[in-house]
Order: structure tokens, then C-alpha cells, then sequence
């Protein structure tokens, strides 16, 4: 049976006349998912003391006694022998109260000039910031296996798809320079998203800012911030960069979606486009045969998760006053989960790209299936002074006969590609073979094999320079 007499063991508890009750001391209570913040948290702390320290708020002594008290707690949860109390709420509760019985009253003076709501804010700032930098490093991990395999396919010629049917030959090589540069764009956001998440809150205090005379900048200075922030109401309240960045991590999550679409499109049967290693795959607890693609599978199915923890965090402020509201206590959970998700998601893919190997002579097949030189007769033709439209029409009848006949193109003899039209002569062959196809398609953004490797080495500069 529930006591909910219990008393709880909150700091603030001065103006109650009766100790909250347990089941909402529990319910409200967040340190079980926000210790994960512990480091950021006793990092604003050693940068808060010693600003009030420059500033005369605190003495240097106090200051010093301060800062090796937090470092032990800090080794203590390194260890795992810190002991997280529900009754203290959060990580930043449970930090100071072992800090205060730790060093005693001047533990207490720590909290002085700030808040709760402008310490999360930037703890969480803090913390999203570090994993900003790790999942950089991850994307240009998963670029560089990219980049591996592409190196290793230039000439490997496949079918492209539009529609899913066959349109025209690439090299697999130029498939996967379109991943590479996917990726990019996810690098580019969760940079241009750091920006954003590198500006600090701390100051702004509850709403208002403080009336000691703190030195904010040097704050933001030891804490490898941009700067701080300009106005305290919009410093606790906002968390646009927690949206922004589940939003870039919600492409991102879409491109690994569609990648892990095609994998396991092409390791089936009816494709057999690619091998993928076996430790990348389970099998069936009923079929002996089966080898199931479970990672890009499961990449698939967790996207899903992260847009929804994108519209959770949209709804979760929409309707927020100015300034902090207990709602964005709520913030977090998504926001973690989401950072798991994508540093999951973007491991695997890193560890698996490099790995996986081509079935060549496979897909050359597949691309001599489905008229893929279909659009370099009409080229060819229009190169002959055939109008486009007109060029585009002969060459639909010529599609219509080899699907009646059941052959391509190119196992058309010349005079039956002749009855279609006079101007076609011999050199025709030269364009509907796959090779030729391919290279011919030489600029910049084509699929000719040169072209694939200029990409691939342009891209080898772009991570070099990073």
C-alpha cells in the first residue's frame, strides 16, 4: 500500500506547509532518464563557480572547495557508486545534495545567481552539443564506407530505376555517390543545428536574470560556448534546438530508410544485386534457407519512432506561455531516445556499407533487361536531325516490337531497327551497348565511370578538409 505520507527530501520545500505526495514525488520526478546529463551538469557547475569566484559572490577557497567536491561526485558516478534519490527529483537535486553533505554549507551557495531552469537549459545545450559531435564523426564514418564501396564499383554497371522500372544504366558506383551525397546534407544540418544548440542560457536565471553581478560571457567562455544568450525569458523557455535537431535527425533517419529500402530489395532473390555479410543478417526460427536483412530492416522500422518524437516535441510546445512550464520536463525522453536512435542507426550503417560486396555479372543482367538505352536511340536519332518527339515515337514502336519478340534493343538486327527509321545506320550499336551508354553521360553529375571517380575524389577533399 502506497504511504502518501512519506515525506520527500526537496530543497525547495520551505514555502509548503505538507511534503508532497509520494506517488507525485515520483510522477515528477525525471532523474531516472536525466542523469545522463550528470557530466554536462557538474561541467555548468565547476563554470558557475568559478565565475562567481571572479565576480567576489564566492571566495576563491569556497570556490576551490566547490570544484573538487563536484570532481569526486563526478568520479563517484564514473564508478557507478553514486546513489540517485527519486526524492530529489533530477540529476541537478541529487548533484548539489551530495555536494552540500560533501563540503557542507558552502555547497550550498553554489545555486546562487541561477536557477533550475536556466541549469537544465543548459545542460541540456551542453549535452546535445557533445552528441552533435559524436554523431558528426559517425556521418563521416558512414561517408568514408561509402565513399570504400564506391571506389570499388565506378564501372559496375546496374539498372536505374524510376517508378521502380527500369529507366536508364548507372554504374553502382553513381548509385552510391547519390547516398554519399544524401549524407552530406545530413553533415551539413547537424552542423548548421550546433550552431544553434551552442549559445548559453545560464544567467537568464528563472525568467528574469539575476541581480548579482554575473559576468555571463565569461561563463559562455568556459564552456566553449558562442556566446550567451540575449533575452532570459526566451533563454529558459526555448527549445527550438531540441526541435531542429530531431527534424535533422528525422532526415537523416529517412535517408538511411530509403538506403535500407533498397538493401533489402537488392538481397532478395528476385534482385541479388549484393551480398551482405552474415553479421549483418539473422535467420528463421522455421526456415532453414532464410537469410533476413535485419539491420537495414530495422533501420526501416525505427525511423518511424524518431518522426514521432518530432511531432511530440512540436506539440509539446505549441501551446507554451512565456517562460519555463514543468511541460518541458517532457522534453527530454524524446529528445534522448532520438539521439540513441540515430547513434544506432548511424553505427550500423558504417560498420555495414564498406562490407557489403556486388553481384556484378547480377545487375549487368538486370540492366540489359527493360530497354534501358531506350532514351540514347532517341539521343541518337534526334543527333541524326530527327525531331525529339518525333524520335521519341520511333523509338516507343521499337520497344513495342522487342517486347512482342522478347529482346532488346541491341539484339535488334540493323535492319530491323532500319524499319523504324532510314537514318539509322551501323554506329547505332555503339549507343545501345550498357558501356556505352554509361560513358557517355560524361559532365559533371554523370554516370560515365570518370565522372564517378571525380565525385568519389572531390568527396575524399571535402572529408579531408573536415
Amino acid at each position: 500500500m502506497t504511504d502518501t505520507n512519506k515525506t520527500t527530501n526537496q530543497q525547495w520545500g520551505g514555502r509548503f506547509s505538507e511534503p508532497v505526495d509520494a506517488f507525485v514525488a515520483r510522477f515528477t520526478a525525471s532523474v531516472e532518464f536525466d542523469q545522463r546529463m550528470a557530466k554536462q551538469d557538474i561541467q555548468g557547475s565547476i563554470a558557475h563557480a568559478t565565475m562567481l569566484a571572479k565576480v567576489g559572490v564566492l571566495t576563491d577557497e569556497e570556490r576551490d572547495q566547490i570544484i573538487q567536491g563536484l570532481t569526486e561526485i563526478e568520479q563517484e558516478i564514473a564508478r557507478g557508486e553514486f546513489e540517485w534519490s527519486v526524492e530529489l527529483e533530477d540529476v541537478h537535486m541529487n548533484i548539489e545534495a551530495r555536494l552540500t553533505q560533501k563540503i557542507g554549507i558552502t555547497g550550498k551557495k553554489l545555486h546562487t545567481g541561477r536557477s533550475r531552469n536556466d541549469q537544465v537549459a543548459t545542460d541540456i545545450r551542453l549535452y546535445m552539443r557533445d552528441e552533435i559531435d559524436f554523431l558528426l564523426e559517425e556521418v563521416t564514418r558512414l561517408q568514408q564506407g561509402i565513399l570504400s564501396l564506391a571506389e570499388r564499383n565506378t564501372d559496375t554497371i546496374m539498372p536505374g530505376f524510376t517508378h521502380l522500372q527500369t529507366a536508364q544504366p548507372v554504374t553502382f558506383g553513381h548509385h552510391l555517390m547519390a547516398w554519399y551525397e544524401m549524407a552530406q546534407r545530413d553533415y551539413e544540418r547537424l552542423a548548421d543545428c550546433r550552431k544553434r544548440v551552442n549559445i548559453l542560457p545560464l544567467g537568464a536565471a528563472a525568467l528574469a536574470g539575476t541581480t548579482y553581478p554575473i559576468d555571463r560571457f565569461m561563463t559562455a567562455d568556459l564552456l566553449g560556448f558562442e556566446r550567451p544568450t540575449y533575452n532570459s525569458l526566451d533563454s529558459v523557455s526555448d527549445r527550438d534546438f531540441a526541435i531542429e535537431f530531431t527534424a535533422a535527425a528525422s532526415v537523416t533517419m529517412m535517408h538511411l530508410s530509403r538506403w535500407a529500402e533498397e538493401l533489402v530489395m537488392w538481397t532478395s532473390a528476385q534482385f541479388n544485386f549484393i551480398f551482405l555479410p552474415d553479421r549483418f543478417c539473422t535467420g528463421s526460427s522455421i526456415m532453414p534457407q532464410k537469410k533476413n536483412p535485419d539491420v537495414p530492416e530495422l533501420v526501416r522500422g525505427k525511423t518511424g519512432r524518431v518522426y514521432g518524437h518530432l511531432m511530440g516535441l512540436l506539440t509539446l510546445m505549441k501551446s507554451q506561455c512565456l517562460a519555463y512550464n514543468k511541460d518541458n520536463q517532457e522534453d527530454k525522453e524524446p529528445l534522448f531516445d532520438t539521439v540513441d536512435t540515430l547513434r544506432g542507426s548511424l553505427r550500423a550503417f558504417a560498420d555495414m556499407i564498406p562490407a557489403i560486396e556486388a553481384r556484378k555479372e547480377h545487375m549487368y543482367e538486370a540492366a540489359r533487361r527493360g530497354f534501358s538505352t531506350a532514351t540514347d536511340l532517341a539521343d541518337y536519332l534526334v543527333r541524326k536531325g530527327v525531331a525529339f518527339r518525333d524520335a521519341h515515337e520511333i523509338v516507343g514502336k521499337a520497344v513495342g516490337f522487342g517486347v512482342k519478340e522478347g529482346r532488346d534493343l541491341a539484339e535488334m538486327t540493323l535492319e530491323e531497327l532500319k524499319g523504324f527509321g532510314d537514318m539509322i545506320e551501323q554506329d547505332v550499336f555503339e549507343v545501345l551497348t550498357l558501356e556505352g551508354s554509361v560513358a557517355a553521360r560524361d559532365h559533371i553529375g554523370g554516370t560515365a565511370p570518370a565522372q564517378v571517380k571525380a565525385a568519389i575524389e572531390r568527396a575524399k577533399s571535402e572529408l579531408a578538409a573536415r
